[in-house]
């Protein structure tokens, strides 16, 4: 068999070996198995790869490029023809959640976190990257260790602590490949624990309550007004363990009010139970005034305290981290020793240089003042556009758009859908109860100004159309 391309010959078959290297290669190439473009090893190469003479090998590859199956490009060496159709691809099980897929007429897309990305600092990032990779050690390049690097956890303790408020040890701190990953392993400890059900803020992010069903738990509705997410739900329930975003709630945009801060570390108090604080924005706080301190400063023995740097950096990013409590760490890094969580050691020391080089914190500087610039350009679309709607937060790059009661939510998004605009409305993260009226959680951060007044615009035209639909009027 060849190394470096997946044929092979066999002397005792017969036949010609010019026609078993033709009739392979051109059948992986309608297979889809050898891609258009992809570039095969010179006739050299292969003759000696399969012991055969470079003549038979040379004949081969004529045939096929007479074929149409290769193309021979000086310079460029030999190469699978690009204008040959794309073998079918193999869709994953339908038990596997995946984001809806864009289709090709939309144009502006406001789901949450969207274009996230077209801020990424690749100058900073390419520079962070290459000083780690010059000081990078022998034990550097080993399989990553379980809880993180031990650099960045270091760096993560000082700057969590200095930002968030939050206390926080190095050797309290896991580094995991992406929030996702952190929170399956916390809720595969906690089953482990006998935990059985978890409390979810209802509404919430779709994606954390499909987690926490895989980690075997259940989950149960802790409902959320504009003081944030209400403890006093948990009474005579047999939950032990809450996840909760109290700095800025997903999808509202709602912060947790210091009374309802205190209730519900008064119950973790009471009933030995756990909370998970997901900080998925602070980063970037956007309001005016000091950004909340991190809920796990007022105890750190019972608040888990989770962090992603997707927020600011974007999803293709993946690597998220925990302060766990010292009760919870055990169980915590048992699983992890059976599973691996661990994001590669390259991507943890560069952003560990990141982080303290200062340059994470020049990028979110950046990113806070373009958000800010947008998030106006936003209200101001609003304004114009849709007059009776109401910003009530802001979660992140993300606002919580409220509609007048009339709307048929379901019908806007899809009419919305069909003039370009991909939105998600208020019942795609409602749990147990709808919500109080219809709303749509609009992204803003990848459109320009000019984007977002044209994304408005078009719900508008949306809007009018539904029927029974009340005239839109303008406010002052």
């Amino acid at each position: 068999m060849a190394w470096w391309l997946s044929i092979r010959v066999d002397r005792l078959r017969g036949g010609p070996l010019t026609v078993q290297i033709h009739d392979a290669i051109r059948r992986d190439v309608v297979e889809g198995v050898l891609h258009p473009g992809a570039r095969l090893p010179s006739s050299r190469q292969l003759a000696t790869d399969l012991g055969v003479s470079r003549s038979v090998v040379v004949e081969a590859y004529d045939r096929l490029i007479a074929e149409g199956y290769l193309d021979a490009v000086r310079g460029s060496g030999t190469r699978v023809a690009r204008h040959l159709p794309q073998a079918p691809t193999v869709s994953p099980p339908p038990d596997i959640p995946t984001d809806p897929p864009l289709d090709g007429g939309v144009r502006l897309d406001l789901r949450p976190c969207a274009g996230i990305g077209v801020d990424f600092p690749h100058r900073d990032w390419l520079t962070a990257y290459q000083r780690a990779v010059r000081a990078v050690g022998r034990t550097d390049l080993d399989r990553p260790l379980l809880v993180g690097a031990p650099g960045l956890r270091a760096e993560l303790a000082s700057y969590l602590g200095r930002t968030a408020g939050a206390r926080v040890e190095p050797a309290g701190t896991v580094v995991t490949a992406g929030y996702p990953a952190a929170l399956r392993l916390l809720a595969t400890a906690l089953r482990r624990l006998g935990h059985g059900t978890v409390a979810v803020e209802d509404p919430c992010d779709p994606w954390h309550r499909r987690i926490l069903a895989g980690a075997g738990l259940r989950t149960y509705a802790l409902p959320v007004d504009r003081y944030g997410a209400d403890a006093r739900a948990l009474a005579g329930s047999d939950v032990r363990a809450v996840l909760v975003n109290p700095g800025h709630h997903f999808p509202t945009g709602v912060t947790m009010s210091e009374e309802r801060r205190a209730r519900l570390l008064r119950w973790a108090q009471e009933t030995d139970g756990w909370v998970i604080e997901l900080d998925r924005d602070g980063d970037l706080w956007l309001e005016t005034g000091r950004r909340p301190l991190a809920l796990q400063r007022a105890d750190p023995l019972r608040v888990a305290y989770a962090g992603t740097a997707s927020g600011v950096l974007g999803p293709s990013l993946r690597l998220g981290w925990m302060c766990v409590p010292p009760g919870l760490l055990p169980a915590v890094r048992q699983v992890g020793a059976e599973w691996d969580f661990a994001a590669d050691n390259l991507t943890q020391l560069a952003f560990a240089e990141f982080l303290g080089s200062g340059l994470f914190d020049r990028h979110t500087r950046r990113t806070r003042d373009r958000w800010r610039a947008r998030r106006t350009a936003l209200r101001q679309a609003v304004h114009r556009h849709l007059p009776q709607a109401r910003l009530l937060g802001t979660a992140g790059p993300n606002v919580y758009l409220r509609l007048p009661g009339h709307v048929d939510e379901a019908s806007l998004v899809t009419a919305a859908r069909w003039r370009g605009v991909s939105v998600l409305g208020a019942r795609h993260f409602a749990f147990r109860r709808p919500p109080e009226a219809p709303a749509l959680v609009v992204g803003y951060a990848g459109l320009p100004r000019s984007g977002l007044f044209e994304a408005m615009r078009a719900i508008e035209e949306a809007l009018r159309e539904q029927p029974g639909a009340a005239p839109l009027r303008r406010t002052a």
